[in-house]
């Protein structure tokens, strides 16, 4: 079920709603463990994917750091992202589920290594404003 254009999950075919919860299934997640990951209660989930709302760009970088794709694909279907659903009952040649759980925790620390990169930068600015004002 790929659309002309290429992807399975790309902008003509799925939306932002669409795109995260076939992350969030990717790897096995349920709403509440995606949730609970996040530090944000279980109905957010379900609006982000029901596309009554979007997250904040913050929580949408931690979103794809944990999901394992590229804040590009949530918001478009372009860029790194996750393969189309397997059929109903075939079950994914991939790596047992330790492992798997293993690459999203190592994803969700990379997102929130992003976000305190960010931090710090701001941090350093405000800092240098300070140190220059009192030369």
């Amino acid at each position: 079920m790929e659309s002309e254009s290429g992807s399975w999950f790309d902008a003509e075919t799925a939306t932002f709603g669409d795109r995260v919860a076939g992350a969030r299934e990717a790897l096995g997640w349920s709403q509440k463990q995606l949730a609970e990951r996040l530090g944000v209660k279980v109905k957010t989930v379900k609006h982000w994917e029901g596309d009554a709302s979007e997250p904040r760009a913050n929580k949408l970088q931690m979103l794809a750091g944990m999901l394992g794709v590229s804040m590009r694909w949530l918001l478009s279907g372009e860029g790194p992202g996750v393969d189309a659903p397997l059929p109903e009952g075939v079950v994914p040649a991939t790596a047992p589920a330790e492992l798997a759980g293993l690459l999203a925790e190592i994803r969700a620390v990379r997102g929130e290594m992003s976000l305190q990169a960010q931090r710090l930068e701001r941090l350093e600015t405000r800092l240098e404003a300070a140190l220059g004002a009192t030369a």
